[in-house]
């Protein structure tokens, strides 16, 4: 299949997304709304030559709270949504971008403008309302993308919606892994790197398994900066324990049973 052919199906299905979202959410429950973003959004990575790896599952919470997770590239968020389908906090930049812009504001994301110190403020009452009506919401706390093999700092800033509401903190850990078994830059969304290239590198890069590790909840406290430090600390263990778990074990991994980070694999519907 060519490159060419593989961005049509793409396009293909991005403007099936538009049509899904105009058409049917509007008389759709808010469950039949869940399971049609995440039906869309593995296929999305389907599309891309990626499946999906969930570890430790049954730490999930479902409502009502702030979910922060590492970020390495713009098909974090469709992984996330292809895991459980969660509103996000994003650069204002992505509401301009052609169909992935309408379909973000369409699906409840909040846009930021990070230059704006007054804008952060305004964002950060915005979730904390949401999170108090049991509502989840996730956040990048690097505020950049990475190449994935280390963390940046962890901005403490939207942690204090959190503390606001008075609703926990769930970490959550993204790694990507190529057909060899070994963690894959090639998802990086980084340097000056346009979108149309970043998605060449990801289809050229396959196939791909994309990992979530799903954290222990943390409770809210008081102290954002706390909260900060304590979901870096759970986000940076995840990825140096599914790292050492590449290195020893360097072969695809199909089903992930035995994988010591996990204790279990639990792989998405293909």
């Amino acid at each position: 299949m060519t490159l060419a052919f593989r961005k049509f199906r793409l396009v293909a299905h991005l403007l099936h997304g538009m049509w899904t979202v105009a058409t049917r959410f509007p008389n759709a429950t808010a469950e039949q709304r869940l399971t049609l973003n995440r039906a869309w959004s593995l296929k999305m990575l389907r599309l891309c030559g990626m499946r999906l790896v969930v570890h430790n599952d049954s730490a999930r919470l479902d409502a009502g709270a702030l979910v922060v997770s590492n970020h390495v590239s713009w098909i974090d968020i469709y992984v996330i949504n292809a895991w459980r389908p969660t509103p996000f906090v994003s650069k204002a930049e992505i509401r301009r971008w052609p169909v992935v812009g309408w379909l973000a504001q369409q699906l409840g994301t909040v846009f930021i403008q990070r230059e704006k110190r007054s804008d952060a403020k305004r964002i950060m009452h915005e979730l904390a309302q949401r999170l108090s009506a049991g509502e989840l919401m996730c956040v990048f706390p690097e505020g950049t993308t990475s190449n994935g093999l280390t963390l940046l700092p962890f901005h403490a800033n939207m942690y204090q919606a959190a503390v606001s509401a008075a609703r926990p903190v769930q970490p959550l850990c993204l790694m990507y892994e190529d057909a060899r078994g070994r963690q894959s830059t090639a998802p990086a969304y980084i340097d000056d790197l346009s979108l149309g290239q970043s998605l060449e590198l990801v289809l050229r890069g396959g196939p791909l398994t994309a990992h979530v590790y799903v954290g222990e909840p943390i409770a809210p406290g008081d102290d954002r900066r706390s909260l900060a430090a304590q979901s870096q600390e759970a986000i940076d263990t995840a990825l140096r324990n599914m790292q050492r778990a590449r290195v020893a074990s360097p072969s695809p991994s199909h089903a992930l049973d035995d994988d010591p980070v996990a204790g279990h694999g639990d792989v998405a519907p293909q």
